[in-house]
C-alpha cells in the first residue's frame, strides 16, 4: 500500500458528516501510518461553511478528532496532519468560485482526486465546474452513493458525469467492498484448494447476506423517506456483496477481471415477477420499541418522516441466481434500521452429509457453514461437528476461527482507508463500474415500481427486533431460518 505517488486530494462538503466520520479520519490514519501517503500530498477541503484555513482547522479539531485512533490521538502525527490540511471556501452553487480551486491547485504535481462527499444534486453540477476551469485532465473522481433514484436518474447522472471524465477516471464508493473480510473471502475462495470445490449448487444449501443496524434515520429523515431501504441499502451494498459471493474465479486480480465477474453475476439474477414479489420480498417499518433499555420512537414519528410514510425500513429477498454454479441455490438477503443487533455478516450453509451413522445430528441443514462476520467485530468463522469429550457419540457444533489480530502483528485497515488508498494509486477493482451499476438497478427496478403500485404499506416490526415475522416465514418455506433464530 505504500506509495511515493504526489497527490492532492480536494475533498468537496468538506465540513458535511461523512467527511468528519469517516473520510479525514481514514486519511489520517494512513498519514500516521507512515509511507502510505507521498510527504509531498495535500488535502484540499472545500466548503461554504467556514470563512478560511484557521477556522476549517479549529472545525476539523472539533469534529474529527472524535473519531480518529481508538486508542487516542498521537499529538505529533495529528499536528503533521493538519499540515497537509488546505481550505478553498467556494459555494458549489456558483461556477464562477471554481476559479479560486483552479488556481489554489494550478502547478501542483501528481494527480488530482476530487472526492464528491456531498448529495448527488451536486455530482453533475460540480462536473460541470470543474471542466469549465480545467480541472478534468489528469484526475480521478469519487462518487458516493446514491448515484440516483432509478435506472433513469443513474443513468442520467452517469452519461452527463461521462462526458467529462473517461470511465477509468470515475471511482464510484461502496465502503463494503474495502472491508477486511470481504479481501478475505476473495483470498479464502481463490487462494485455497479447500472451498473452491465445495463453492457451488451440489454442496451449498443456502447463503445469507444481513446488514443490520440498531440505528434509525437520526438525521436524515428527509433524505431518508424519499429513498428507503431497497435503495439505500439492496441496490448497492447488497448486491455488491452478492456478486463478490457468488462470482466465478478472475482471470486475475486485476480490475476489469474482477469486476467482468461481478457484473456476470448481476445479469445472471433471475428478474422478480411482480406477481410474485409478495413470496419473495418482504419490506417493513418500525414502530416505537425498545433498544438495550432505551425506547425508540416509531419511524413515522422521526423529524423529517411524513406521518403517513410508507417507506421501508426494513427489506428481505429472496434472490436465485441462473447458472450452472447457483441454479437452485436460495439467496436471502436482509437489512434494516432499528433491528435487535448491529450486524453485517454472509452466511453459508452448506448441505447436509447424505448419511449419517452418527444419529440425526449429522444430518440437520448448516451443521457446516461458513460466517463472515463484516461488523462489528470482523472474523471468518467456519461451523462443523466434533464429538463431544465423555462417553458415547454425542456431536456438537464447534468453530474454527480466523482470527486476525493472532497471526498478523499489523492492524486491520479500515474500508475507507484502504479505498481511498486505492483510489490515490489508481486501483479499480474494488469500486463499481457503470455497467453493474446499471444492472442492479435494472434487477430491483421492477421491485420498486410494484411497491410503488400497490396499496399495501409496509409490515410493522417493533424497534429491537429482528424485523416483521414474514421475514421469517419467507426462510421457513424452504426449511431454513435467519442465523439469530438457530441460536
Amino acid at each position: 500500500m505504500q506509495t511515493d505517488s504526489s497527490f492532492t486530494f480536494v475533498l468537496f462538503g468538506g465540513t458535511g458528516d461523512l467527511s468528519m466520520r469517516k473520510i479525514l479520519p481514514a486519511l489520517f490514519e494512513a498519514h500516521r501510518a507512515g509511507g502510505m501517503l507521498a510527504d509531498s500530498g495535500k488535502i484540499v477541503a472545500v466548503a461554504r461553511h467556514v470563512a478560511d484555513r484557521a477556522a476549517y482547522i479549529d472545525w476539523v479539531n472539533e469534529h474529527v478528532k472524535p473519531h480518529v485512533s481508538k486508542n487516542g490521538v498521537d499529538e505529533t502525527a495529528w499536528a503533521s496532519f493538519l499540515d497537509r490540511i488546505e481550505f478553498v471556501k467556494i459555494d458549489l452553487g456558483n461556477p464562477e468560485d471554481f476559479t479560486l480551486l483552479r488556481d489554489a491547485l494550478s502547478g501542483r504535481p501528481g494527480i488530482r482526486v476530487f472526492y464528491l462527499a456531498t448529495g448527488p444534486s451536486l455530482f453533475v453540477p460540480i462536473c460541470h465546474a470543474l471542466a469549465s476551469v480545467g480541472l478534468n485532465e489528469n484526475s480521478r473522481i469519487v462518487l458516493e452513493k446514491p448515484l440516483g433514484y432509478d435506472l433513469k436518474s443513474s443513468n442520467a447522472i452517469n452519461d452527463a458525469v461521462g462526458e467529462i471524465f473517461a470511465e477509468e477516471q470515475i471511482y464510484r464508493i461502496d465502503h463494503y467492498l474495502g472491508k477486511e473480510p470481504v479481501q478475505n473471502l476473495l483470498a479464502l475462495r481463490f487462494g485455497n484448494v479447500l472451498f473452491e470445490p465445495l463453492w457451488r449448487r451440489e454442496w451449498v444449501e443456502s447463503i445469507q447476506i444481513t446488514i443490520a443496524e440498531e440505528l434509525g434515520v437520526e438525521a436524515r429523515g428527509d433524505f431518508y423517506d424519499n429513498t428507503g431501504a431497497l435503495r439505500d441499502m439492496v441496490q448497492n451494498h447488497l448486491l455488491q456483496l452478492l456478486s463478490i459471493v457468488a462470482m466465478e474465479p478472475p482471470h486475475s486480480m486485476d480490475s476489469d477481471s474482477v469486476r467482468d465477474e461481478k457484473l456476470r453475476v448481476l445479469r445472471a439474477l433471475k428478474p422478480i415477477d411482480p406477481r410474485d414479489i409478495g413470496k419473495v420480498a418482504v419490506r417493513g417499518q418500525y414502530h416505537a420499541g425498545v433498544i438495550r433499555g432505551n425506547a425508540v420512537p416509531a419511524y413515522a414519528t422521526e423529524p423529517g418522516v411524513k406521518p403517513d410514510s410508507t417507506t421501508e425500513t426494513f427489506v428481505a429477498l429472496k434472490v436465485e441466481i441462473e447458472n450452472w454454479r447457483w441454479a437452485g441455490v436460495p439467496f436471502f438477503l436482509r437489512t434494516g434500521k432499528r433491528l435487535a443487533d448491529r450486524v453485517a455478516e454472509i452466511v453459508v450453509n452448506f448441505r447436509a452429509v447424505p448419511h449419517s451413522a452418527l444419529g440425526a445430528s449429522a444430518l440437520r441443514g448448516g451443521a457446516n457453514r461458513l460466517v463472515i462476520r463484516l461488523q462489528p467485530n470482523e472474523t471468518i468463522r467456519l461451523y462443523c461437528l466434533a464429538k463431544q469429550p465423555g462417553e458415547g457419540m454425542n456431536l456438537a457444533s464447534v468453530h474454527l476461527d480466523l482470527a486476525f489480530d493472532r497471526f498478523f502483528r499489523e492492524g486491520q485497515m479500515e474500508a475507507y482507508q484502504r479505498l481511498l488508498l486505492d483510489v490515490i494509486n489508481g486501483r479499480l477493482a474494488l469500486f463499481v463500474r457503470r455497467d453493474e451499476q446499471e444492472a442492479a438497478w435494472r434487477w430491483v427496478e421492477p421491485i420498486l415500481n410494484e411497491w410503488a403500485a400497490s396499496n399495501k404499506p409496509p409490515k410493522p416490526y417493533a424497534a429491537g427486533t429482528w424485523g416483521p415475522a414474514a421475514a421469517s416465514a419467507m426462510l421457513a418455506q424452504h426449511g431454513t431460518c435467519w442465523l439469530e433464530e438457530e441460536n
